[in-house]
């Protein structure tokens, strides 16, 4: 059971952000409810019977008002690139941790070069406390924690999520930005690299896989929870994206078309919101993580889990409920630096193996 303490949830009407609010009630939470559309914040607010503030995050003394009180504000508005910097910025003032669930390499940045201004006000940055990247994360730093020596790492994910409204405009206010090319880790430094840069078979606990770089969120925060210098991120996607990431590059500059990005804002906007219940109950992801090092040692492990939103939800709540009761650390974290790699072995529906050999594991 949850403390009964408050926290601003911001981007509370958005679909995630309704998520937990919904299941933050659900556990004995009492949110104050944020965001920037009042009408959508109020109505939500007053069918859950709580408080409700509104502030758009371009008025300092706006978002200054509305955190004030809370020990701890959790961001669920995207895209982050929008919106992390300005919050964050306030929680400092305003001496509040600062949570979010983006997935954005930048956003990941932008907060560690806060993190000695954070440490000075004695608050916790913690960015990232969903799908994106509480399970890679925490499998990075248990490979890393089994092979102190590595200096490989590889990521890969699977799952049945559909993106929701607000992760399908993120993607494409991303490929506006110029940031639709890959990314990787190399010496400690994050590399652009061609879209589909590399692929590769692995088996994250259902048969071989093959999966293709992509710009995960991990390319930045593996390297902060581990330490490891080269990092990869790979992702199970479809055949026919992969061969269009790859072969297509002439055609995806269009994306960042103003028209055809208007366009496709529009198809989004038209669409459901997110999975629906059912979905995201039948829903499951996985993920695999390799640690190398120069002798060729490896240590791999894989981890089993729900559906991507449903997760966020549960790991999201659980960062705010060890926060609430007393556990953080002042300065930039990531999850495992936070809390240690078997954060994720708390939420419910959360397995990991460790691959000792082809045909031999040992289950947590």
């Amino acid at each position: 059971m949850f403390m009964r303490m408050n926290f601003l949830l911001y981007g509370a009407n958005g679909y995630t952000g309704e998520l937990i609010a919904r299941r933050a009630v659900e556990n004995g939470l009492r949110p104050i409810l944020g965001g920037r559309d009042a009408q959508a914040v109020a109505r939500l607010a007053g069918e859950l019977g709580l408080e409700h503030r509104v502030a758009t995050v371009d008025e300092a003394n706006a978002l200054d008002a509305m955190i004030d009180g809370a020990p701890l504000v959790l961001n669920c508005a995207g895209p982050f690139s929008r919106t992390a910097s300005a919050i964050a910025s306030a929680c400092i003032r305003r001496r509040a941790h600062y949570l979010d669930i983006t997935g954005e390499i930048a956003v990941f940045e932008s907060l560690v070069a806060c993190g000695a201004e954070a440490k000075q006000a004695g608050v916790m940055l913690l960015p990232g406390v969903g799908f994106d990247v509480v399970p890679s994360d925490c499998l990075a730093a248990h490979v890393a924690r089994r092979l102190p020596s590595a200096t490989h790492l590889a990521i890969a994910i699977q799952g049945t999520t559909r993106m929701s409204r607000g992760t399908a405009l993120t993607s494409l206010e991303g490929f506006s930005a110029g940031r639709g090319s890959g990314a990787v880790r190399a010496g400690g430094r994050i590399t652009r690299v061609a879209p589909a840069w590399k692929s590769r078979v692995v088996d994250l606990g259902a048969g071989p896989v093959r999966v293709t770089t992509m710009p995960w969120g991990d390319v930045s925060t593996a390297f902060h929870s581990t330490g490891i210098p080269n990092v990869e991120v790979y992702m199970a996607i479809p055949a026919a994206l992969r061969r269009l990431m790859r072969y297509g590059k002439p055609v995806l500059p269009l994306l960042a078309s103003a028209p055809l990005r208007r366009w496709l804002e529009k198809r989004v906007k038209r669409g459901p919101p997110g999975p629906n219940a059912q979905q995201r109950e039948r829903g499951w992801s996985r993920f695999w993580a390799e640690a190398r090092d120069d002798s060729g040692r490896t240590a791999t492990a894989r981890l089993s889990a729900p559906e991507g939103y449903e997760l966020t939800v549960r790991t999201s709540l659980e960062c705010v409920r060890r926060v609430m009761s007393g556990e953080w650390r002042a300065g930039f974290q990531t999850p495992s630096k936070a809390y240690g790699p078997d954060l994720v072995l708390a939420v419910a529906g959360v397995r990991r193996e460790d691959v000792a050999s082809e045909n031999q594991a040992r289950r947590n």
